[in-house]
């Protein structure tokens, strides 16, 4: 393999890429080497034996299929790194694409060559050129990151799709960002189609979330607390779209059953792609986007679990002037309370909801509560008494 220092690309020729002449289908036949001139070839280096080949594999070969399905001229190569020829035989059983024959000696050359250092590896080699083939970097992240449309596969393509990502993100076009071609629209629990123009113009919290998750069921109580009383307070300004991060089209409909708001439909491609975008690390995670489609740089889970709907619209400098009024508020109240109410002293503490104890009324923020017994007093409540203890 020879490298391009101007360039700084390796290339391979034909008789450098596997020291053979020949190459095997899955069904034992041998073809000429020469027959991958003139495709985009893909080195595929992988093992019964290792766990995420076997996941990745599956994905691979739905993608091959798919591409050749639409014209595409591509191959890939398998190269072996099992433990023994029967594993490899046994691999490779049923596999559309070629592989080079079983050779250990050949394996550890190959990975020399093009500086494997894990598995599942998939190197594509570029268009045939005079030099030989150029040689680009691992595309499995690439792959399981874009699928079909990672194709063909190499630094350029990398960059068209980061850029296309950035484009979608920063764009502020709901329809390009929640939808696809074959979908211009979200969905409700009872399966009405909301367009999404009609979101323009709206904030919008995008709930990454599943059922099977125990905070995000925390999480959809406190969500949906927030979402029916701006529902109320600001009628037509706010709007939920659920990313179902469930295990099945079953756990995303129970999940949906017990959500008011919208959701784009399970299995959609749109859920993996806004995973992607906006770098979803983990659940439950809420993203605001503005009136204008464009994200916010805050935490929106945070600032909904914290403040609730009077942080509307979920802005960094709206959650600070509530956090101020808060403050604000708590000064001017006791830390402590003694109550002839209830036998222990009471401390100032600040809960998304409660129920007092003395007008049975719900309250929200500032509250005095015992720490030993499930006992709450509105701050309003405690004025009353005659025992307020500084």
């Amino acid at each position: 393999m020879a490298e391009d220092a101007e360039a700084g690309k390796k290339y391979v020729s034909i008789p450098q890429l596997a020291g053979v002449e020949t190459l095997l289908t899955s069904g034992g036949k041998e073809v000429p080497l020469s027959s991958i001139e003139g495709k985009k070839t893909c080195l595929f280096f992988s093992a019964h034996w290792c766990r995420p080949c076997r996941k990745f594999t599956p994905k691979l070969l739905q993608i091959y299929s798919k591409l050749r399905n639409t014209g595409k001229n591509i191959e890939i190569i398998f190269v072996s790194l099992d433990r023994d020829e029967i594993s490899f035989l046994d691999h490779f059983k049923g596999i559309p694409w070629l592989t080079l024959p079983f050779d250990t000696g050949l394996r550890q050359k190959l990975c020399m060559q093009f500086d494997i250092e894990h598995i599942p590896a998939l190197i594509p080699l570029s268009t045939n050129i005079s030099d030989g083939f150029v040689v680009e970097e691992d595309a499995v992240k690439l792959v399981e990151e874009y699928g079909a449309d990672a194709y063909p596969f190499g630094a350029k393509r990398r960059g068209e799709l980061e850029g296309r990502d950035d484009s979608r993100r920063q764009g502020g076009n709901l329809q390009e960002l929640l939808g696809c071609k074959e979908r211009d629209y979200v969905i409700s629990a009872d399966g009405i189609k909301t367009p999404i123009s009609d979101l323009n113009g709206k904030t919008i919290g995008l709930y990454f979330g599943a059922r099977w998750c125990p905070p995000c069921r925390i999480f959809t109580k406190q969500l949906k607390e927030v979402y029916n009383e701006l529902k109320t307070l600001r009628p037509g300004n706010f709007q939920v779209i659920f990313i179902s991060m469930d295990r099945s089209e079953e756990e995303f409909q129970a999940s949906l059953t017990d959500m008011p708001w919208l959701a784009i439909p399970y299995s959609d491609r749109t859920v993996q792609e806004l995973n992607r975008i906006f770098t979803i690390k983990g659940i439950p995670t809420l993203l605001i986007l503005g009136p204008d489609g464009k994200a916010f740089e805050t935490d929106g889970r945070t600032i909904v679990s914290k403040y609730g709907a009077m942080a509307f619209p979920f802005t960094e400098s709206r959650a600070y002037e509530v956090e101020e009024v808060l403050k604000k508020e708590r000064d001017s109240l006791p830390h402590r309370v003694i109550d002839h109410r209830h036998e222990h002293e009471l401390e100032l503490d600040l809960a998304m909801a409660y129920v007092c104890d003395e007008c049975h009324q719900k309250g929200q923020y500032w509250v005095f509560s015992c720490k030993k017994c499930n006992f709450d007093l509105h701050p309003t409540c405690v004025e009353k008494s005659t025992n307020i203890n500084n």
